[in-house]
């Protein structure tokens, strides 16, 4: 069991600020790809990839990172400002 989070945009979207996610997804990607195939609302917010950043246990990671071991999944568009 996965915690993931959704950030701006994201969580308005999915219309969830977080949810316990039941995987068997390896990678970053994989969960995505299974969230996406959930349904339309899941399907929007991961419809371009390029502009969601990811964190693993709040460590910023790629889409390519496993998720052994993993307890939280945080997804959020990229920071900007200063």
């Amino acid at each position: 069991m996965i915690e993931v989070l959704y950030f701006a945009w994201l969580r308005e979207r999915i219309g969830l600020p977080r949810e316990k996610v039941e995987t068997s997804a390896l990678t970053v990607q994989a969960l995505i790809e299974e969230l996406a195939a959930r349904e339309e609302r899941y399907a929007l917010a991961f419809s371009d990839i390029s502009a969601l950043r990811v964190a693993l246990d709040q460590e910023l990671a790629g889409f390519d990172s496993p998720l052994a071991g993993v307890r939280e999944v945080a997804f959020f568009p990229p920071m900007t400002g200063g």
